[in-house]
This record gives C-alpha cells, structure tokens and sequence, in this order.
C-alpha cells in the first residue's frame, strides 16, 4: 500500500520508532496555531498517527471545531534530524481502538500510562510527510573532568 508515510527512506521510518517527544499543532477557531508536546505512534501499513489525549483538551476541542478537515501536523527532532507528518485529523472515542492506540503508545515509550475514562485518540490520516533524518545522532555532553 503508497502512502506518505510507506515512500519515505527506512531512516525516515525508523526516526518515527525511536524515543522522542514530538509536538502536535492544531488550528484555533481563531485559526492561531495552538502547539502541545505529545506522544505520537505511526502506523506505516495503514498511513496514520495517532496521538491519546483526554476528551476536555484545547487540542481535541480545536480539532472538533475544524469538522472534517482539521488539518494538523506533528512534528518530533533530534538535533539536525527532523520529521513531520501533516494530515487531516479525528476524533476517535471507540473502546477498542482507544486500547489499541494506548497499546501502541506503551511499545513506543515503554510505559503503559494508567486507565483514563476520558481517554480519546486522536487519528491523522497522514497526507505528507517530510523531514531530514539522515546524519549523526547527537551525543549526550561529557562532563567536565
């Protein structure tokens, strides 16, 4: 199956596996950009992220607000790597796949965060996706002796 997501390099792919807190930017009913650090999951096979968050969050509220073309982007850098995942997003509050998305959060962050029932998913379905993840991964700093 093409999609944004499955036509990017293995590098692109495996940025997307590794740990790292990525931001989420949603639009306003104002249409300023609201920006919040999040936990995101990629699902290649199927060209989404998803992203689970509480029902009452300014995120998912802007997200609503937009209908069916909330536009969002998450976006996650480790020094001079970059990715980006633009796409339309959803709300999703069905059971199962509010587990599912929490299962995959706990693969991703290696922690399962407690039971929520306000916990919804947000759903991007990815239309682009771009991003620089080729290069060194940086180094933590030494200590001075």
């Amino acid at each position: 199956m093409s999609n944004a997501i499955s036509t990017q390099p293995d590098s692109y792919l495996e940025f997307w596996n590794e740990y790292h807190l990525c931001t989420l930017t949603t639009l306003r009913p104002n249409g300023r950009p609201h920006v919040v650090p999040v936990g995101v999951t990629v699902d290649v096979d199927a060209g989404v992220a998803r992203v689970i968050t509480r029902k009452s969050s300014r995120k998912v509220a802007n997200i609503l607000a937009g209908g069916v073309e909330a536009h969002v982007a998450l976006c996650q850098v480790d020094g001079g790597r970059w990715a980006t995942l633009e796409g339309v997003a959803e709300v999703c509050t069905d059971e199962a796949v509010v587990e599912d998305a929490v299962a995959r959060y706990g693969k991703r962050y290696g922690r399962t965060p407690a039971p929520d029932p306000e916990r919804v998913v947000i759903l991007v379905s990815v239309e682009r996706a771009l991003g620089q993840t080729l290069g060194a991964r940086p180094q933590p700093a030494q200590a001075a002796a």
